[in-house]
Order: structure tokens, then sequence, then C-alpha cells
């Protein structure tokens, strides 16, 4: 079979893009259909499977099978598609409201079984599509129109949420990051496993520079680090900062300053099985330490797919079992006349 050299050409459908102009979304997908065309998987064995929201109209603006579900059942229909066809790489696309609300529940519960689908999650802080409702990712004291008065609860942080239920990937981007985000979603889809993906977007209409503490140009160095594996934790514009061990805890500290030397600059470890350093790196917020974005978490496990093969072959050995019928009529049976 000839080999073919893929482009993001062939990834794109021919539907015209119907998000707001400005929007994030338009980053994420050019990343995305970057992402395909380097890791070579053919459209034909890709299916990219989405629940509601602004973010789920993106299956239509692919040139692979797509699947634009109900809200908050992607990650379960997800689980049944790769399941049925172990073959394909499953895509799952979800945003903060459809994938942590009513998908909460199937999104922890995907990753606890690290069944092997990679889930990107949109995070814009608002319910974009039903026009400006505060999400679970919205910030305490937030006003929207559900929430006039400004919301009286504390958000659910993605990160935390993926290392509760014993996630092995995880990885941070931003909607600006396009090669970071390119760099991130390659590796979610060579992870063997759920792979989650979080990425920071904006909302041009309902949660305009909701990331601007981040994302503007003029800090971004200093409050973001990009990690890579194998690779010493620094950032800052001069990337003369580094992340060192304070006790249990992490420190930002300046390179050449209060005797803080390169050698005291730890060096990042993605693949390391305990996730202790991992929950920290993901819960920094660009406040007193820099947000981390990249991959913080890569390590290899049994996947759920992967196992309930191996269940099935076994039974199949061991109990004679060819074909359904073979299987309904292994028990008690009885003719009705």
């Amino acid at each position: 079979m000839e080999n073919v050299q893929y482009t993001p050409a062939h990834f794109k459908s021919d539907q015209p893009v119907r998000w707001c102009p400005g929007c994030g979304d338009h980053a994420i997908l050019n990343s995305l259909h970057k992402t395909m065309a380097q890791l070579g998987v053919p459209p034909h064995m890709t299916a990219v499977i989405s629940g509601i929201g602004c973010s789920s109209r993106l299956p239509y603006y692919m040139n692979t099978y797509g699947f634009h579900t109900i809200h908050g059942r992607a990650a379960a229909i997800a689980t049944g598609f790769k399941l049925a066809n172990p073959d394909m790489t499953v895509w799952q696309i979800s945003g903060d409201g459809d994938g942590l609300a009513i998908g909460g529940n199937h999104f922890i519960h995907a990753v606890r079984r690290n069944i092997d689908i990679n889930m990107l999650l949109f995070n814009n802080k608002i319910y974009g599509l039903t026009k400006g409702q505060y999400s679970p990712t919205s910030d305490r004291g937030f006003v929207s129109k559900s929430s006039p008065y400004g919301t009286t609860e504390d958000p659910f942080i993605p990160a935390e949420l993926v290392f509760g239920a014993r996630g092995n990937f995880f990885a941070r981007s931003i909607d600006v990051e396009l090669q970071i985000t390119q760099e991130s979603l390659l590796a979610a889809a060579r992870h063997h496993g759920t792979s989650v993906v979080e990425i920071l977007q904006n909302c041009v209409i309902y949660n305009n520079g909701i990331h601007n503490r981040i994302t503007d140009r003029e800090y971004r160095a200093d409050r973001t680090i990009h990690l890579r594996h194998g690779e010493k934790m620094l950032f800052g514009k001069e990337m003369n900062r580094g992340l060192v061990q304070d006790g249990f805890l992490l420190k930002a500290v300046e390179i050449g300053k209060e005797g803080y030397t390169m050698a005291d600059v730890l060096v990042h470890d993605a693949h390391t099985p305990t996730n202790f350093l991992h929950q920290q790196l993901a819960m920094m917020d660009g406040t007193d330490l820099p947000l981390a974005i990249g991959v913080i978490r890569d390590v290899d496990s049994l996947t759920y797919n992967d196992e309930v093969m191996r269940q099935i072959r076994e039974v199949r050995a061991a109990k004679g079992f060819g074909s359904l019928r073979d299987l309904i009529m292994a028990g008690e049976t009885w003719e009705v006349k």
C-alpha cells in the first residue's frame, strides 16, 4: 500500500466554519488539523466525537468520521465507539460546561477506566452557546446572566479532576499558543490510554479576555512555564527564572539570586508514575507560580479497551464460545411447544 503524505487539507471538511470571528476555537481547529497531518493516521481511521456547545460543532469541520452527540454524553459514546472499533483513533471534543457539568460523571469515569481516547477540553469559563451563563470552571464571584450578583461557589479545576480520577495523561495549552497546542495534541494521540488536554480558550462575545492575565504578550513569559520532559523548568522573558523544591512544595526563584543556581532548578519528568509533583505543577495558576502549559503527565498504564479484549479472548478460549449462539445455548435451555 502506497504511503500518503498527509497535509492539514486532508482533514478539513467543506463546511463553512460558523464560530464567531475571533473565537479561540478557530485556532484550536487549525492546530488539530495540523496535528492530524503530522500524526499520519488516515482520515478514514479517525473519529471526532462531541457533545453539545460551541466547541462541539468541531466534527462538522473535520474530513473524518464524526458524531455530534447529546449534551454531556460525548465521553460515554466515545468509549463505546472505541470498544467497537479498537483500531480507530478517537478524539472527543467538549467544553467546560458539556464536559464538567452534565458530563462530569462520564468525564471522570472515562479517565478512571483509561479508555484509549483523546479528550480535548475547551475551557472558556462560560456557557457560550446558551448565551453567557456561568460554568463549572467560572471563578467565585463571577458575574454572568445566571449569576447577576456573582457566583457563590468555587470552580472545578480540570487538572484536579483528572488526578483525582487517577489519570495518566494531562496537558494544558492556550488557544493563542498554536505550537504548544500541536505539541500537546500530538503527545496525547501517541499516549496509550485516556489523554486529557485542557485548552484555555477565549469567548469573544460572552467572556472576552477571561484569560488575559496569563495570555497577554506583555507578561505571558513571566506567568506561564512551558514544560518539556527531561528539560529544566525555566521561564521568564530572559529564561532566568526557574522552579525549585521548597520542602514539599514548589518555589519560583531567579537564577543567581538568594544563592540559587541552575543546578537547583528541577528537571521535568512527565513519565514518573508518582503524580505528587505533577499535581503541584498542574495546580499552579499564574499568580505566585507560573501556569504550567505543555505535557504535565504522560504515564503508561493498562487500558480499559485492551483489558476488555483480553478478557473476551480468555473467556472464549476457556468456554469454547465461537459465536453469540454458542454463548446463549451454553446454559440451561428448554423448548416451548
